[in-house]
C-alpha cells in the first residue's frame, strides 16, 4: 500500500525518521500547504511491503518522488524571463531541424515503449540508422523522468533514417501498423499514459498523404476506430544512451535480441 503525505519540515520529520517503523532514504522541500503549519513542507510518501515494515521515501527531486510520478510533481520552473520560456515553447513545437545523411530520409513513429518499436525498425533492410527519444511536448530538454510524469505531452518516438532506394516508407507504415494496437488511448497493453499514443510525424507533404491513405485503409480493417494522431515532426529530443538500441544490448534482464535485417524472431518487449 502506497500513503503520499505532505509534512511539516522541522520536528515532525526529525519524529519520523526516528521511529522504528519507518527508513528514511532522502528528504527535499516542495511548495505544497502543509496541514501543520503555513510554512513550505516535505512530499512524504512511503510504501508498507506485504511482510515487511513500512519504507519511509522522502525524495530529493519531487519528479522522483511518488508524487512526482502520481503526476503530481514538477520540475522548479525557470523564472528568469518570460522570454525564455516563450523560447523554449517556440524550439519544442518547432519542426525537428536535425538533417539525416545524404540520400536518406527522416520519419518518426510513436507506437507504445519505444524499445520494442526501435527493435522492429532496426530488422527493416534500408533503415541506416535507429534513435529513440521524445517529441511533440513543451518541455526543453525532457528527461524520462520528466515525460513518465505525464506533464509533457511529450510521445516516446522512434526516429528512424532510412534509404528511400531500398525502403520505402509504405513499408514503414507496415511496421508500424502491425507492431501495435492503433485502437487503444493512450496506451499500449500494460503501458499506460500519454507518452505511449499511438502517432505518425510526418517530414513532407509526400509522407503526410501516404500516411493518412493508409490509416483510412488500416480502418477498413478494424471494427474499432484508429486514434492515431498524424502530424508534422517537431523537435526530437533524443533519449538517454541507455536507452538507445535497448532491447538488442540485452533489455532489462540481459538477454540479447538480434537487430539482424530481416529477422524475424519474436519480440520480447522488456528483454
Amino acid at each position: 500500500m502506497l500513503w503520499v503525505l505532505p509534512v511539516a519540515p522541522s520536528s515532525r520529520l526529525r519524529l519520523l525518521a526516528s521511529s522504528p517503523s519507518f527508513s528514511v532514504v532522502a528528504a527535499s522541500p516542495i511548495l505544497l500547504t502543509s496541514p501543520f503549519s503555513a510554512s513550505p513542507s516535505y512530499c512524504l510518501s512511503f510504501y508498507r511491503p506485504p511482510t515487511s515494515k513500512p519504507l519511509l521515501f522522502l525524495s530529493k527531486n519531487p519528479m522522483t518522488s511518488w508524487l512526482g510520478k502520481l503526476g503530481f510533481g514538477s520540475r522548479t520552473p525557470d523564472t528568469t524571463s518570460v522570454e525564455n520560456s516563450s523560447s523554449s515553447a517556440s524550439i519544442t513545437q518547432g519542426p525537428d531541424d536535425d538533417i539525416p545523411a545524404p540520400g536518406q530520409e527522416f520519419s518518426q513513429f510513436g507506437a507504445g515503449c519505444f524499445w520494442g518499436v526501435e527493435l522492429a525498425y532496426q530488422r527493416v533492410p534500408g533503415v541506416t540508422k535507429t534513435e529513440v527519444g521524445y517529441s511533440q511536448g513543451f518541455l526543453h530538454n525532457p528527461s524520462y523522468e520528466d515525460v513518465c510524469s505525464g506533464t509533457t505531452n511529450h510521445v516516446e518516438v522512434v526516429r528512424i533514417q532510412y534509404d528511400p532506394k531500398e525502403c520505402s516508407y509504405e513499408t514503414l507504415l507496415d511496421v508500424f501498423w502491425g507492431r501495435h494496437d492503433p485502437t487503444t488511448l493512450n496506451r499500449q497493453g500494460n503501458d499506460v499514459g500519454a507518452q505511449y499514443r499511438s502517432g505518425i510525424y510526418y517530414y513532407t507533404p509526400e509522407q503526410e498523404n501516404a500516411a493518412k491513405e493508409s490509416a483510412e485503409k488500416q480502418q477498413q480493417l478494424l471494427n474499432r476506430k484508429i486514434v492515431t494522431e498524424i502530424l508534422p515532426a517537431k523537435k526530437f529530443y533524443r533519449a538517454e544512451d541507455y536507452h538507445q538500441q535497448y532491447l538488442e544490448k540485452g533489455g532489462r534482464f540481459g538477454f540479447k535480441q538480434s537487430a539482424g535485417k530481416g529477422c524475424n524472431d519474436p519480440i520480447r518487449c522488456y528483454g
